[in-house]
């Protein structure tokens, strides 16, 4: 059996990791149609690595145009077992200033994407547990790992996932800031619901570009954002590296079972091109 992997998602400067070797780009069909891109494969840390640039590689996709169901399917059907998301995102309180990093674990969902966002229905139902939406103990590792590498990193945070592609009115951002949410971003959300369905672990580290719009002073530019994503790489690149390689051998986590108790249809009801479809996902279960 082929060694469980662990899958990266994040912005296309992120596999120029010092020490990410063996790469080769492969590419997965999927029955959901097209993936982000290729992925790249390799060894970081000891450990064998999947690589996706989550917009593709020139940044070609938009938020509301990404295919979770795709990107999640390919990553299992690769043998990922974990997922670490490195995701831009705006604070919407004070005290995350851009360049922190934000260890997020809730998400708030302001997207109307939810049909896009399971892998369920076509004659199989599944109802799975989101009340914690992160993987508490790879949030962990990020964590210690962010701190190790003398970031600015918060422990916890609400991460409102909005659709974009522009970003907020100021009305929106003052009524975000007002009820007390951390960060606001357009993707995270439904990689991290197909994840848990796919039995992944999933967790993000949320970097911290600007300041939304909440704030009189401040006004989120493209240019902004830009300057302080290449700023947030090479912490990323050093948060991701020492991650990876505390991460446990065994994907025995909870995360890991999530289907146990969620699927609610009888297994003599599934329909053979749903089971076919997913396969990948539902393996352990036929």
């Amino acid at each position: 059996m082929a060694k469980p992997k662990i899958g990266i998602i994040g912005g296309t400067g992120l596999y120029n990791i010092e020490g990410f070797t063996q790469q080769k780009w492969v590419k997965v069909k999927t029955p959901f149609g097209k993936t982000s891109d290729d992925f790249l494969t390799g060894k970081l840390a000891g450990r064998d690595v999947v690589f996706l640039p989550r917009h593709g590689r020139g940044h070609r996709i938009l938020p509301s145009e990404l295919n979770h169901r795709a990107n999640i399917w390919a990553m299992k059907q690769l043998g990922v077992q974990w997922i670490i998301s490195v995701s831009a995102v705006g604070s919407l309180q004070d005290k995350y200033q851009p360049c922190d990093i934000v260890v997020i674990d809730q998400f708030l969902d302001r997207t109307k994407q939810s049909a896009n966002h399971t892998f369920f229905g076509r004659g199989i139902v599944a109802h799975i547990s989101f009340a914690e939406p992160i993987s508490e103990e790879l949030r962990q590792i990020l964590l210690r790992s962010a701190i190790a590498a003398d970031a600015n990193a918060h422990d916890g945070g609400t991460y409102v996932c909005m659709e974009g592609p522009a970003f907020s009115t100021r009305a929106e951002s003052l009524a975000n800031h007002g009820a007390g949410h951390d960060v606001i971003g357009m993707t995270n959300l439904g990689e991290a619901k197909c994840a848990r369905e796919a039995e992944i672990a999933y967790a993000t580290l949320a970097m911290a570009t600007d300041y939304d719009c909440w704030k009189e002073e401040e006004h989120v530019t493209l240019e902004m954002i830009l300057t302080n994503l290449h700023r947030n790489a090479d912490t990323a690149k050093k948060v991701v590296t020492a991650a990876i390689a505390q991460i446990p051998a065994e994907p025995n986590w909870k995360a890991h079972s999530a289907l146990k108790h969620a699927i609610m249809t009888g297994k003599k009801f599934w329909p053979k091109q749903t089971v076919a479809d997913l396969k990948p996902i539902l393996a352990k279960y036929l």
